[in-house]
């Protein structure tokens, strides 16, 4: 059998308040603010750790895997910001025709009387994310950035408008920001 040889891509130092574990392809990190875990496989793409550095390498030098490590890097080094600085989204509630009421139960956030509609809508908080209403804006903030993303995807989803005119129905709850 034939041995792959990899070659190194990148390498980037571990901040010393974030502590990373590397095994069988799951990185784990954590820090002040909590832990973050994702899986990391690919045959042709590699991630290990020397001593306080993360080292990505790759056996073939072609552009879909250089592009491969440079996404996994960036994840890595967001999972890394996450855990010690967080990240927080900002949502606008928007109602011109039926006043809303936007409310957070469970791991649920309830909309309703949303253009009149007798049944609530829902929509589903992923993972260790908080949810926050002040007023007409919904602060979203957590550790991980794609369950904070996800979180805000399903509550504006939740809020999608059809068969009205969408140039007069402007009601919804519709994303700012983030950091």
């Amino acid at each position: 059998m034939k041995m792959v040889s990899f070659e190194e891509v990148s390498r980037f130092k571990v901040d010393k308040s974030v502590q990373l574990t590397l095994q069988d392809g799951v990185c784990k990190v954590s820090g002040k603010l909590g832990a973050v875990t994702k899986t990391f496989r690919n045959n042709y793409v590699k991630v290990e750790m020397d001593g306080d550095s993360v080292i990505l390498s790759v056996s073939r030098k072609n552009k879909s895997t250089r592009a491969i490590a440079g996404t996994w890097e960036s994840l890595i080094k967001g999972m890394m910001n996450g855990v010690t600085k967080g990240y927080q989204y900002e949502m606008k509630i928007d109602y011109t025709h039926f006043p809303m009421r936007v409310s957070v139960k469970g791991n649920e956030v309830i909309v309703e009387n949303f253009l009149g509609e007798r049944s609530p809508r829902k929509a589903k908080i992923l993972g260790s994310c908080s949810v926050s209403i002040k007023g007409d804006r919904i602060f979203i903030s957590g550790v991980d950035r794609e369950e904070i993303g996800n979180t805000a995807s399903n509550i504006e989803r939740a809020t999608r408008i059809r068969g009205f005119d969408l140039r007069v129905f402007q009601d919804g709850i519709y994303l700012l920001g983030g950091n």
